[in-house]
């Protein structure tokens, strides 16, 4: 059995795509630390990302739509920490709040 990890889906960089939410903290061969930030109401555009780990660093409240037009909607606390699958999406940030969140990709 091999252990090494699986390739990583191949999506739009939110680094690259969307420069005014996304800004790379720290990288190397195997992680690449992406800190998020959104105003109150802001939108993103169609992006994903590798399998990660976030970590909110606030309070919030987001919908999330998908490349086949489904949305759904999502909460999370401030000090919260998820592990995701990778995933394709279009973030809003529905809170009259600022929404900070650290994302730990894998690669």
């Amino acid at each position: 059995m091999s252990t090494a990890p699986k390739p990583q889906p191949v999506f739009a960089d939110p680094v690259h795509v969307d420069s005014k939410h996304y800004k790379v903290e720290a990288e190397n061969d195997r992680v690449r630390v992406v800190r998020v930030r959104y105003g109150p109401h802001e939108k993103s555009v169609m992006h994903g990302h590798p399998s990660l780990v976030a970590v909110f660093l606030t309070s919030n409240h987001g919908r999330f739509t998908f490349p086949d037009g489904r949305t759904e909607e999502r909460n999370w606390k401030a000090g919260e920490s998820m592990i995701m699958p990778a995933e394709e999406h279009l973030p809003e940030n529905l809170s009259d709040d600022p929404l900070e969140v650290v994302l730990i990709e894998l690669k």
